[in-house]
């Protein structure tokens, strides 16, 4: 006869809450750590799934997902020319905000370098990968759009062609893909009563120059959008991500294009480590700090809860010993019902999260190495608790139970 099985049937109710309790806490410890995991791979996903060898961007800054990052959108062709680059592509990246059914809705915007990239690499759930150069879009699901529907966004119309899945910033707001001169549309968007300024703006500037004076026809040109006005430069883009051909060595074709004097370059791997080391390490510190609070705490709330399982068997113990039944035997039933109660806390915690965490707000991701190190630690904790009721077992006298 299993003693601990027989003590666990006898009290069966307090059991079970317990069990409840300290499962709801490692869910949370767990969902702890998922959310770490769903942080990094967000973080991280685009520049895992674009596919890219070098990142060129703005020099001295460290690309367009850790800061504000402006490059020529000519850089492309001098990359292109570069020996061993097979081709170069633009990347344009911003986050919008905009109301929807009364709502805020956040859309993180990427410009594909049409015709070069139309978003084959995009994983979609249903639809196609953009088809022509202006006003169609990818987006998300998280976003809400329907497949088919007619988005507005700047001055213009655009239609949902695609919709993909877990394609999340590293805020996570949903992803929409566009051409890039649609992206940089969107971006640069202005009313129509600001153009109306800097218009009257540039014929009161023009009127005050000496050139103007003298051929007046130049005024005539202030009045003209400014992509009709040769000395006004086109939008800048964000970055320029680079593909190499093979047997290229990046270390090389990264020095060459280190060497010029408006832009930085980082490998895939350094621009992931910048992300890693810059937005994403002060999650990781906050959500490793409560992850500890938290083990300790379950660890406490294990012990005392163990401890008050034993006052309650005071009387079976001190039975037990006045039979002259040997120590190891109350040793296992205290031990073998921490071992228990870690192991329904640890299956609890593990059954409702698989259904609460998809409904999180961001992405939790169970990774099996960190479910294993948990289940390791529940041991462990389960094992360091039960001492406080063992040795309080061990203080029991055989005396009391004549008393």
């Amino acid at each position: 006869m299993n003693l601990a099985t027989k003590d666990i049937r006898h009290n069966l109710g307090r059991f079970a809450l317990t069990s409840l309790g300290i499962g709801m806490l490692l869910m949370v410890v767990m969902g702890m750590g998922g959310i770490y995991r769903g942080v990094v791979e967000d973080a991280t996903l685009l520049i895992d799934r674009v596919d890219a060898d070098l990142w060129i961007v703005q020099r001295d800054t460290r690309g367009p997902f850790a800061e504000l990052s402006r490059v020529p959108s000519n850089l492309v062709y001098r990359a292109a020319a570069v020996p061993g680059v097979e081709f170069a592509r633009e990347f344009v990246y911003h986050t919008i905000q905009r109301q929807r059914d009364d709502k805020p809705l956040r859309i993180a915007v990427l410009g594909l370098s049409w015709p070069t990239d139309k978003g084959e690499w995009v994983p979609l759930k249903s639809g196609r990968p953009l088809g022509q150069a202006h006003f169609e879009m990818v987006a998300d699901q998280s976003l809400g759009f329907a497949l088919g529907e007619s988005i507005e966004l700047g001055k213009d119309t655009f239609t949902v062609v695609g919709i993909t899945e877990n394609m999340i910033s590293s805020s996570g707001d949903g992803l929409a893909f566009f051409t890039v001169a649609d992206a940089l549309a969107i971006q640069f968007d202005t009313p129509g009563e600001a153009v109306r300024l800097e218009r009257a703006a540039r014929q009161s500037r023009g009127e005050r120059f000496d050139l103007a004076i003298q051929q007046p026809m130049m005024l005539e040109n202030a009045w003209k959008p400014t992509a009709q006005l040769p000395a006004v430069a086109r939008p800048q883009i964000s970055a320029v991500m680079v593909t190499l051909s093979g047997g290229a060595n990046v270390d090389e074709v990264a020095e060459t294009i280190s060497g010029w004097g408006d832009v930085s370059v980082f490998t895939a791997e350094g621009q992931r480590e910048l992300l890693l080391r810059g937005s994403v390490e002060k999650v990781r510190r906050q959500i490793g700090l409560f992850r500890v609070l938290l083990t300790i705490i379950a660890a406490i709330i294990m012990a005392l809860i163990l401890y008050t399982l034993t006052l309650d068997k005071i009387h079976s113990i001190a039975l037990l010993k006045l039979i002259g039944a040997p120590n190891t035997v109350i040793l296992g039933m205290i031990l073998q019902q921490a071992i228990v109660l870690g192991v329904v806390g640890f299956a609890i915690a593990y059954l409702v999260g698989q259904q609460l965490f998809p409904l999180f707000p961001r992405r939790v991701i169970l990774d099996d190495g960190d479910l294993i190190q948990l289940a390791a630690i529940v041991i462990g904790i389960s094992i360091l608790s039960s001492l406080l009721g063992i040795w309080k077992a061990f203080q029991v006298s055989p005396n009391e139970a004549l008393a």
